[in-house]
């Protein structure tokens, strides 16, 4: 029994004539039983096929089929979001400590104050303050491998889809107007399809640049933009694709190693800055601070790395 409104119709969505699913399932389960009874029973099927009780039994399913298996996808919808609902009550009840974000009702805006990544252990979880707006509509990540660059994607993008759910996030504050989320990770090739990295990648950025323009406004995430191709392709295609959603007043995040496409802020005057994580390498050994540092990062770790592991060259 529920008191929630919103409990209550997902209740009754589930409901068929006002009789719960679960009966209409063992209605169907006897049925099954039935036709299997009248034709797997050495004793009873004689009696059966005289009687024709296997039509009359195949009959009664397809009455069941069409008066109660058409809700089946809407059970599936209701209890779905059941699901999700109670997945987000349950992180809401087991982070006690993590707030509800304020919602703005216009402009673009996500305005984060100690922004940490939800599914990272709270002991080790490093938190940034980051701010896009109308103003800032783009920062660029750079930065060495492993320091974090990607991650700082994911945090934004689990937090706000985490906001838009109704959910708490993982900060001490945190401003967000309403947006289309548009992310290009984690993106591969695939043998079967006929398809290289390049092209895989150049489909996922189509897909989020037609995200663009529309309302909501787009919140796009890009990592490693337009990776698989020469710097030269790579810095006039990733200039005119942040240009193409900046000017359709989408804002968002690039990481990239290519320290080329860092110089793409300067297109933007003060509508875009660089921002950086960065490493430091003690006795042999590599560590990462996970925290922003402002500007273009000023040094390599790929080397550094070959080392570590044993790579000689």
């Amino acid at each position: 029994q529920f008191q929630s409104e919103l409990f209550q119709e997902i209740k009754n969505r589930l409901e068929t004539e006002g009789v719960e699913p679960s009966k209409r399932i063992t209605q169907l389960h006897n049925r099954i039983q039935n036709l299997n009874n009248s034709t797997q029973n050495q004793f009873f099927a004689p009696i059966s096929f005289a009687l024709c009780l296997p039509i009359h039994f195949i009959h009664s399913l397809e009455v069941w089929r069409s008066n109660v298996g058409v809700h089946l996808p809407e059970w599936l919808s209701a209890v779905g979001e059941f699901e999700a609902l109670l997945s987000l009550a349950r992180y809401t009840y087991e982070h006690p400590e993590d707030i509800f974000p304020e919602i703005s009702s216009s402009g673009s805006r996500f305005a984060a104050e100690n922004l940490g990544h939800p599914l990272v252990e709270k002991s080790i979880c490093v938190r940034n303050n980051i701010t896009l707006n109308e103003q800032t509509k783009l920062i660029m990540i750079s930065g060495s491998n492993m320091s974090g660059k990607s991650t700082m994607l994911r945090t934004i993008g689990t937090n706000a889809v985490l906001s838009f759910a109704g959910a708490p996030v993982r900060a001490s504050g945190l401003q967000i107007s309403p947006f289309t989320i548009g992310t290009a990770m984690r993106i591969q090739d695939s043998l079967q399809d006929g398809k290289s990295l390049f092209y895989a990648v150049l489909s996922r950025l189509k897909s989020v640049i037609e995200l663009a323009g529309n309302k909501p406004p787009l919140l796009f995430l890009l990592d490693e933009i337009l990776h698989g191709t020469n710097s030269h392709d790579r810095r006039v295609g990733a200039e005119g694709i942040i240009k193409g959603l900046i000017e359709k007043n989408a804002i968002g995040l690039v990481t990239t190693h290519d320290l080329e496409l860092t110089k793409i802020v300067d297109q933007f005057e003060n509508h875009a800055i660089n921002i950086h994580f960065q490493d430091q390498i003690e006795n042999g050994e590599m560590t990462f601070d996970y925290k922003i540092h402002p500007g273009v990062v000023e040094k390599s770790n790929a080397l550094e790395l070959m080392k570590i592991v044993g790579l000689e060259f």
